[in-house]
């Protein structure tokens, strides 16, 4: 009786152990959703499937790692792609591979040839993007599935839920720095017999900062379904999830358990030893650290606010060495004047020239601008940026000093009609396409994210060669890695250049720089402002006006007189169409500056039409934009010293 008992028993085990083999080894990762819009779309064995294909199996071939997370990126601009994997944090590396390398395979299929994809398993999410990712909060889209099965006492059940998703998505975006943002949580649930327990999960991409992930994830939250047994939200960034049945591995993110001492005094010695002396020796590198910087930033130059902006000493510059260079600040030497300051040419020891920005003292940029400015120009190098070779911080004086760019800037002769026939219509393009790459290489292709915020004619600087220089950083916003999108009270910018969205609502982004660079497209081709134009045949502003004629299909007429007898007739429509795409009403219609590059280069590459531009700020009675500044109850400032008749504001917005 006792061997059939074994046989039977081992037999069983048999059994089991099979169909768990075979289940392991087809089991295939829950299919939950995917997105790939199809507003954006590759080529067949194009440059970026090729780049796509690399990013794939680079996830696939890092798909092993302990912390379920990885990105990677492949190929260069505008056909570089972003891709990232995150697997649910209690899950295995075996089942985390599984998933990952199915879900490259998949991902393919379910988008053969969108730029931009997102697919989401129970056990991972997979996703690429012609855009940059990484570090970047994305709630959208939002995908919500729902327990089928509903509550009775709905508000009550509710209420628990809110407050235990609140407390494990608190836990998650507090997880230490590289550590996985994840967190599960239970809860004893009173509502009734039959579900006794809550359980609940949320999860961030570990690239974000804690605050984002914070952000996304109580975004989530308040989108979960109510009234329901379980639901999920899912984005690109972080995910949530509740339940009345424990759907998680508990085990797999609890604490080791204490291995209990069985080596004698010894073994329970060591740790506590450890735990005294590691502190106390830290605590004494860290001593001898501090003194250290200390004494090193002695020796540097600090402002009156006490905050070292630069990185190396060779940038800053002794207020006597300024003073010199402009003949203390001679009006001979003035070269424009402006709400934060004035500007002068000068000449420093080496026969160098240079162009000094002297911020004046009650000026609205005041400290915080120019700490913008400096940080901001100081890293930037690009031939279509205006280069900073320094600053002074002495006497309560906040100075810049640049290169000096001869030309002045673009409005002083694309407005002017005794100047505008010194810009012909190739050297107009090629400004067109300097500032789009300028711009780009803020956008995209700089160490750092940035929204430039005032781009406007005055704002770019012309060099003796005619080559477009963008200036005046201190109303950009540094973006980094983490973002593509803001939101603020304090509006500034330029009449006649700010995108309805910014303008109205506070919202930027690499989208609003697109708008401005679509007015300034327009206002090159025509020889005249926006926000300075006659009403002709009822339009209001000069963006209308280009609509009219691209609707009645007479386009050409926008150009300026002087260019008529010399042009590119593909080159200006080509332009003209650019420009009315970058300045439509919804920011998802405008092209990214990469996309715009490319059209500037390539004139296979299909422009789509454009829809309705946005028609904000219009005219007044006069049929003209305002040139003064708002009401008295409103701030406003000149951002550029070398402006002319143009109003740079600030205004804030309730929100």
């Amino acid at each position: 009786m006792h061997l059939s008992t074994v046989s039977i028993n081992l037999l069983l085990l048999v059994m089991v152990l099979s169909v768990l083999s075979s289940t392991s080894e087809s089991q295939q990762p829950t299919y939950l959703h995917h997105d790939c819009p199809n507003t954006t779309t590759f080529s067949i064995n194009s440059t970026y499937q090729a780049n796509r294909g690399t990013v794939l199996t680079s996830l696939s071939s890092n798909s092993t790692r302990r912390e379920g997370f990885y990105n990677t990126t492949a190929g260069s601009s505008p056909d570089t792609v972003y891709s990232l994997f995150l697997c649910r944090g209690d899950l295995s590396t075996s089942v985390c591979q599984a998933c990952v390398t199915f879900a490259t395979t998949d991902i393919s299929q379910r988008c053969p040839n969108q730029t931009r994809a997102v697919v989401w398993y129970d056990e991972c999410l997979l996703r690429y993007s012609d855009q940059y990712i990484f570090s970047v909060v994305n709630e959208e889209p939002s995908v919500l599935l729902a327990n089928s099965q509903n509550i009775t006492d709905r508000d009550r059940f509710d209420q628990q839920v809110q407050v235990l998703m609140n407390d494990t998505a608190t836990q998650a975006a507090n997880a230490a720095t590289g550590a996985r943002k994840f967190a599960i949580r239970q809860a004893e649930a009173n509502f009734s017999s039959s579900f006794p327990t809550l359980y609940a999960l949320a999860q961030c991409t570990p690239d974000l900062l804690s605050t984002d992930c914070d952000r996304c994830l109580r975004f989530e939250i308040a989108n979960l379904p109510r009234g329901s047994q379980g639901g999920r939200v899912l984005s690109p960034s972080c995910n949530v999830r509740y339940e009345v049945y424990l759907f998680y591995n508990q085990t797999a993110v609890a604490a080791p358990p204490t291995p209990p001492g069985s080596g004698g005094n010894d073994r329970r010695t060591w740790p506590i030893i450890v735990a005294i002396v590691v502190p106390i020796a830290t605590s004494i590198l860290l001593l001898l650290l501090v003194c250290w910087v200390l004494k090193r930033r002695a020796r540097k130059k600090y402002n009156t606010n006490g905050y070292d902006i630069t990185t190396t000493e060779s940038l800053q510059y002794d207020f006597a060495t300024i003073e010199a260079a402009t003949v203390k600040f001679s009006d001979a030497n003035k070269l424009g004047e402006g709400g934060f300051g004035e500007v002068y040419k000068g000449i420093i020891s080496n026969q160098q020239e240079i162009a000094v920005k002297r911020l004046s003292r009650g000026s609205g940029q005041g400290t915080e601008e120019f700490k913008n400015e400096a940080v901001l120009v100081a890293k930037l190098q690009h031939r279509n940026l205006v280069r900073l070779l320094g600053f002074c911080l002495e006497r309560e004086e906040k100075i810049l000093v640049y290169e000096y760019v001869p030309n002045k800037s673009l409005d002083y002769f694309v407005f002017d009609p005794a100047k505008q026939g010194q810009l012909d219509w190739l050297r107009r393009y090629k400004i067109i396409e300097g500032i789009a790459r300028g711009i780009l290489y803020l956008h995209e292709d700089s160490r750092l994210r940035i929204i430039h915020r005032d781009l406007k004619a005055s704002n770019i600087l012309l060099d003796g060669d005619m080559n477009p220089k963008i200036s005046d950083f201190g109303m950009a916003r540094i973006f980094g890695v983490d973002q593509t999108r803001g939101t603020t009270r304090r509006v500034v910018g330029t009449y006649g250049y700010m995108s309805p969205e910014y303008a109205m609502q506070g919202q930027f982004s690499v989208k609003s720089d697109a708008y401005s660079f679509g007015v300034l497209v327009l206002e090159i081709i025509s020889g005249q402002r926006n926000s300075n134009f006659y009403e002709t045949e009822g339009a209001q502003n000069l963006i209308s006006y280009a609509w009219k004629l691209w609707k009645d299909g007479r386009s050409l007429e926008l150009l300026d007189p002087v260019l008529r007898d010399n042009y590119s007739r593909n080159q200006v429509i080509r332009c003209i169409q650019l420009g009315l795409l970058c300045v439509q009403e919804d920011p998802a219609d405008r092209p990214t500056m990469a996309t715009v590059v490319l059209l500037l280069n390539s004139y296979s590459a299909t422009l789509q039409v454009p829809k309705q531009p946005a028609f904000v700020l219009q005219s007044r009675t006069d049929g003209r934009m305002p040139d003064k500044g708002l009401e008295s109850d409103q701030s406003t400032s000149r951002s550029m010293p070398w402006a002319n008749n143009e109003v740079s504001i600030t205004e804030l917005y309730p929100r």
